[in-house]
């Protein structure tokens, strides 16, 4: 089982709950709302969750109980020219320097260690160099900043292949952009998901496949993933859409104007999907607690 949570976990049932976030970099400026929204209302009542990319990141800031920590990270510093360089990619080097952005973010904005390890068990998805697989990582003390560092490593924009435990890895969004298949592996009966897009959204095919093979030429296994991303993450949305008989799942998602994108910049449209964030996060919470009067959801992939 899992130890105290740091924020009132409520009631647990016999049902195993898992939380899971996608990632989507600055996309990601959504969930930080959403789970700021919980922490305003000390909700956490999942026995563990998973995050992905910048998913992760939010994660870690709501188990640490770091309110508005997400949202300082990508407004302040993921806007920042020593994160995000076109004039640096240029040259060779990195379009996004994730390891400068976990140490600046530790540095400025210091997480409650204490708090985050003492709250549910967390785990990371990261994608495999060699297999173009997906590895789930138990984010503990002694690997959570090559974990992090891992899981937001976009390929051909991150430069580097963080290597630990014996292999080296590459974004968790390449091989698992939303892990619910393995939140129900590993038991959970319950899963919330905050997904980095609307409800309509389907991922397209790679336009150019034999770019992306030259791109990731190094890196076959990859290059092979990328192709496949698409169908695999929309494998997720449909068992999403159609869970088993034994699980039950609620979605909260951007609305249909969100308009952030993977690079966006723009501080206004930033905090225009924090606050969608908040919303959503607010309307979940209602949802749950039956303002609305529902009996049974009425859509279990919407809320």
């Amino acid at each position: 089982m899992t130890t105290s949570s740091s924020l009132d976990s409520g009631s647990r049932s016999n049902s195993p709950k898992a939380l899971i976030v996608e990632g989507g970099a600055m996309r990601g400026i959504f969930a930080s709302g959403v789970l700021d929204s919980f922490m305003d209302n000390r909700f956490l009542p999942y026995d563990f969750a998973i995050g992905v990319s910048a998913g992760a990141t939010n994660l870690i800031g709501y188990l640490a109980h770091s309110p508005k920590r997400s949202l300082k990270v990508i407004t302040k510093l993921a806007t920042d020219k020593q994160f995000y360089s076109p004039l640096r990619f240029a040259k060779g080097g990195n379009l996004v320097d994730v390891r400068w952005l976990w140490e600046q973010s530790n540095h400025e904005y210091p997480l409650d260690w204490d708090r985050l390890f003492s709250s549910i068990p967390m785990y990371a998805a990261v994608t495999n160099i060699a297999t173009g697989d997906a590895d789930y990582y138990h984010v503990q003390p002694s690997n959570l900043g090559q974990v992090v560092e891992a899981t937001t490593a976009l390929p051909v924009a991150y430069k580097e292949t963080p290597c630990f435990s014996g292999r080296c890895y590459t974004d968790g969004g390449v091989s698992d952009s939303i892990p619910v298949q393995e939140a129900y592996r590993r038991g959970a009966k319950e899963i919330t998901v905050i997904l980095s897009h609307p409800l309509s959204y389907q991922m397209s095919p790679v336009k150019y496949p034999w770019m992306m093979k030259k791109l990731l030429s190094k890196y076959p296994s990859i290059a092979q993933a990328m192709l496949q991303r698409s169908n695999n993450y929309n494998r997720s949305l449909e068992f999403i859409r159609n869970p088993p008989s034994d699980v039950k799942i609620r979605v909260i998602a951007p609305p249909e104007d969100f308009a952030i994108r993977r690079l966006t910049m723009n501080q206004k449209t930033l905090r225009s999907g924090y606050d969608m964030g908040i919303e959503a996060g607010k309307a979940h919470l209602a949802s749950l607690k039956g303002i609305h009067g529902l009996d049974e959801e009425n859509c279990h992939f919407c809320f």
